[in-house]
C-alpha cells in the first residue's frame, strides 16, 4: 500500500508542482495589479487560467504532466468547493427576511431556466450552457466550478465559461453604480441589485462600496443567500445527470462526496460548531485550491477550441446577465423594497 501511494504521489507530482507555479505567479500578478492602479481587476484566479492557457499554447508540455494536471483540475476543484461550506452560515441568512430570501431562491432557479433556454437557442452544447447558467445565476467563478464535475464538463466548456464571466463580471463592477440613477434606486434597492446580479462576493464589495455603506451590507447579505443556492442547485444537478439505465445509482454518483462535505460543513458553521479562528484558514485554503485547479484547467486547454467559441459565449453570457438584471429589479419592485 505504502509503495502504490508512493508510486501514485510521483506520478502527479511533476504535474501539480507546475500548477503550483502557475498559481504562484498568477497570485503575484493580482499583487502587481493591485499596488499599480489601487485594484485587481483581474483576479488570481482568472489569471491563472489565462497563465495555464497561454504556457500549454506556447509549450509543449511533455505526458509526465498529465497525471498532476487532471489530479489538480478535479480533486482539488471538489475538495475547494467543500471548503466553500464553511464560509456560509444559514442562520445568519434566515434572520433576515424570508420573503426576501424566498424572492432570491426564485429568482436563482428562474435565471438559470431562463439563460440555459438562451444558451441553447444560440447554440451552445448542453454543459457548457449549463455551466453559464449556472455562473450568471449563482456565484460566477465558484458556480461553475462547482457545477462542472457534477456534469463531468470539460476543460475547454470550463475554461471558455470562466474566462467570459470573469470579463464581464469586471465590467459590470465598473458599469453598475450607473443603475442608481438611471433606475432611481435607494441604498438598499441598488444593494439588493448588486447582490442579485455581481458574481463573486469580493466585486459586490467593489460594486456597492462607491454607494454607500447600507447597500455593502444589503448586498453581501443577498449575495451570500446565492452562494446558499449552490448547494440545492448541485444536487438537482447530480439528480438530473444520474445514469438512466435500470440500474439503480450509487449514492456518489446522486449526491457527490464534495457536495455532502459543502452541506456538512454549511451546517457545521450554522450551528456554531466551527471555531472563528478556522474560518479565515479554511477560506485560504479553498481560495488557493480553486486557484491551482483553474491553473490546471488552464493547461488542460487548447487555446484555438474557446477562441472559436467565444461569440456564441459572449452573447450568450450579456444576454443572461441583462434578463438576470431584469428579474431582479422586478423581485424588488413586487417586495415593495424602498
Amino acid at each position: 500500500m505504502k509503495a502504490s501511494t508512493q508510486a501514485c504521489f510521483q506520478r502527479i507530482l511533476p504535474g501539480l508542482v507546475l500548477c503550483g507555479i502557475v498559481t504562484f505567479a498568477a497570485c503575484l500578478l493580482e499583487g502587481l495589479e493591485a499596488q499599480v492602479f489601487g485594484r485587481a481587476w483581474l483576479e488570481s484566479l482568472v489569471l491563472a487560467i489565462v497563465l495555464g492557457t497561454t504556457l500549454r499554447s506556447l509549450v509543449s508540455l511533455g505526458p509526465r504532466f498529465t497525471p498532476g494536471i487532471q489530479f489538480s483540475a478535479k480533486f482539488l476543484l471538489e475538495a475547494a468547493v467543500m471548503l466553500l461550506g464553511a464560509s456560509v452560515s444559514a442562520t445568519a441568512i434566515l434572520e433576515n427576511g424570508p420573503a426576501l430570501i424566498g424572492g432570491i431562491a426564485l429568482v436563482v432557479f428562474i435565471a438559470i431556466g431562463c439563460s440555459y433556454g438562451i444558451g441553447r437557442l444560440i447554440g451552445l452544447p448542453r454543459k457548457m450552457a449549463v455551466l453559464i447558467a449556472c455562473g450568471n445565476s449563482i456565484c460566477g467563478n465558484s458556480a461553475i466550478a462547482a457545477v462542472a464535475p457534477v456534469i463531468d464538463a470539460s476543460s475547454k466548456d470550463v475554461t471558455s465559461s470562466i474566462a467570459f464571466t470573469a470579463v464581464l463580471g469586471v465590467i459590470v463592477v465598473v458599469a453598475l453604480p450607473l443603475a442608481v440613477p438611471l433606475l432611481s434606486l435607494s441604498a438598499i434597492q441598488y444593494g439588493i441589485f448588486a447582490g442579485l446580479t455581481v458574481y463573486a462576493v469580493p466585486q459586490v464589495l467593489a460594486a456597492t462600496a462607491p454607494v454607500a455603506l447600507a447597500s455593502v451590507h444589503i448586498g453581501t447579505l443577498v449575495k451570500l443567500v446565492r452562494v446558499l443556492m449552490l448547494g440545492p442547485v448541485v444536487l438537482i444537478l447530480s439528480v438530473m445527470t444520474r445514469d438512466k439505465g435500470g440500474r439503480r445509482p450509487a449514492v456518489s454518483q446522486m449526491v457527490p462526496w464534495f457536495i455532502v462535505g459543502f452541506l456538512l460543513l454549511l451546517a457545521l458553521r450554522s450551528f456554531g460548531a466551527i471555531p472563528e479562528v478556522a474560518l479565515k484558514p479554511a477560506q485560504a485554503v479553498a481560495n488557493g485550491l480553486t486557484i491551482m485547479s483553474m491553473a490546471a484547467l488552464g493547461l488542460g486547454v487548447d487555446v484555438r477550441s474557446v477562441l472559436r467559441a467565444g461569440k456564441q459565449v459572449t452573447s450568450v453570457v450579456v444576454l443572461s446577465l441583462l434578463v438576470l438584471a431584469a428579474i431582479s429589479y422586478v423581485l424588488i419592485l413586487l417586495l415593495g423594497i424602498v
